[in-house]
């Protein structure tokens, strides 16, 4: 059987995105989403729902987060689930789930601007927008098989 590790996650930051850098000079961004939903109860009122969720980046996508995004900003991430375990100073086990980013698209606004900004921040893609191809207009002599 096969194995999947995948998640799509649209939330809005909870705080500014963070960047540092490792011993190496790599980029490594941290990010907050919160991701709201509601359901109505048994007794039929709606109940509203909020997940927190970390969010690590690498490479040049985290600069790019850092740069233009903000507490409030409206971002989509596509990437896998991460454990992660260390030991605190005292001998203390810990561990945390967290979401690594492959892929993140701003669906908000730019850091002071009015405007949304169709900016998608990933290492493999360099388009900023979509455009869907034309439809053909009735004439057209060029059939399309």
């Amino acid at each position: 059987m096969a194995d999947l590790n995948k998640v799509f996650l649209i939330g809005n930051l909870t705080r500014d995105p963070e960047c540092r850098y490792t011993p190496k000079g790599t980029p490594v961004g941290d990010l907050s989403l919160a991701i709201n939903s509601s359901y109505r109860s048994q007794d039929g009122q709606v109940k509203d729902e909020v997940c927190f969720v970390e969010v690590v980046i690498w490479g040049r996508q985290a600069e790019t987060c850092k740069e233009y995004l903000q507490k409030g900003s409206l971002i989509f991430v596509e990437g896998r689930l991460q454990m992660e375990q260390w030991e605190t100073k005292e001998g203390e086990k810990r561990s945390r789930m967290r979401v690594r980013a492959d892929r993140i698209q701003f669906l908000g606004k730019a850091k002071g601007s009015s405007q949304p900004t169709p900016v998608e921040s990933s290492s493999t893609k360099t388009d900023t927008a979509f455009s869907p191809p034309e439809e053909p207009q009735a004439g057209d002599e060029e059939v399309p098989f």
